[in-house]
């Protein structure tokens, strides 16, 4: 059976896809980073081997995220392509007429806006955790509750606090000073909803034209709290679309599959066995001009096998082997 491989390591979770030919997937993986990247890509590879059918064959690889250069030359990916290409994919793929696409994930959030099935605009918000999946969770672990308890707590508030959103850090005081005055903890919670929902859209989402259908995407589209907050700000329906989980992951490998029936090739796909193998990484400062890049290489056993960070190609792999 020929199957492709998605990988998207992000700086919260490392989501795994295989999927078939026709989109099918066979199987989805969604771990914890940790701040161990390779680690984690090595774990993840094992575990999602043990759950496929023996006979397998993977036809192409695509990783995404901000770890997709390391994932790319560890599993030898076909296609490495950045979030936005990856989720605008995915979406059209889950929901063909998509507009709009909201993403939040673990650090960082996004909108892409899509017309025909092109990316027109798209904006990130990567400065400020405001409204991401690691503040919520932060809130989650501070008032007791578990993260999936987290959404259906909202749904229960009738009078919702109101919360600043602004930043996190005035966000948590000022859910503490509602605490304090004795609201009711699904009164505050469901405020903190729509405060972030509030700060998405008018910093992300600010002068885009936000059209239907809308998709939300992302871990922190299992929060079903967020997705009614989005639906009473927006006054209409926000569909979450399948494995919208591991969705970034879902993209990769589309692409993938696509590269590879464009291009008619071989997948440069190392094989599973890198699971075994042992990977360190290191970075160094180049001193060949005054842009001082701080050039990141990983090693395979006792050789490097790829450099990213430098802004011309001194110590790219392809060039130190021709000289």
């Amino acid at each position: 059976m020929k199957a492709y491989l998605g990988i998207d390591v992000g700086s919260v979770s490392t989501n795994i896809v295989v999927q078939d030919e026709a989109g099918t997937i066979l199987a989805g993986l969604y771990l914890r980073t940790k701040g161990r990247p390779v680690e984690t890509i090595q774990s993840g590879l094992k575990e999602i081997k043990q759950s496929l059918p023996g006979d397998i064959e993977i036809c192409g690889v695509g990783t995404t995220g901000s770890g997709r250069y390391l994932a790319g030359v560890m599993v030898g990916a076909d296609v490495i392509k950045n979030e936005i290409t990856a989720h605008a994919v995915a979406a059209t793929f889950f929901v063909p007429a998509v507009q709009t696409v909201f993403e939040i994930g673990g650090q960082d959030s996004k909108i892409i806006i899509i017309r025909n099935g092109v990316v027109t605009d798209f904006a990130m918000n990567t400065v400020c955790a405001a409204g991401t999946g690691s503040f919520l969770d932060q809130q989650a672990a501070r008032l007791g509750i578990p993260i999936h308890e987290f959404g259906k707590l909202a749904l229960q508030s009738t009078n919702p606090v109101r919360i600043a959103g602004r930043c996190t850090v005035f966000a948590e005081s000022d859910m503490i000073h509602k605490q304090q005055m004795g609201h009711p903890l699904k009164d505050i919670i469901n405020g903190l909803c729509e405060a972030l929902v509030r700060n998405y859209l008018n910093n992300v989402g600010k002068g885009k034209e936000i059209l239907p259908p809308v998709i939300f995407q992302g871990g922190v589209a299992a929060n079903a709290g967020i997705k009614a907050a989005f639906e009473r700000a927006l006054g209409m329906e926000v569909q979450i679309p399948p494995h919208h989980d591991v969705i970034g992951a879902v993209g990769a490998a589309l692409l993938a599959r696509e590269e590879m029936a464009l291009n008619n090739k071989t997948t440069n796909f190392k094989g599973f066995f890198i699971s075994d193998l042992t990977y360190r990484t290191s970075s160094f400062e180049c001193d060949g001009c005054p842009n001082s890049c701080e050039i990141a290489e990983i090693y395979e056993e006792d050789r490097v096998i790829g450099r990213w960070g430098a802004r011309c190609p001194r110590w790219d792999i392809i060039q130190e082997e021709k000289n």
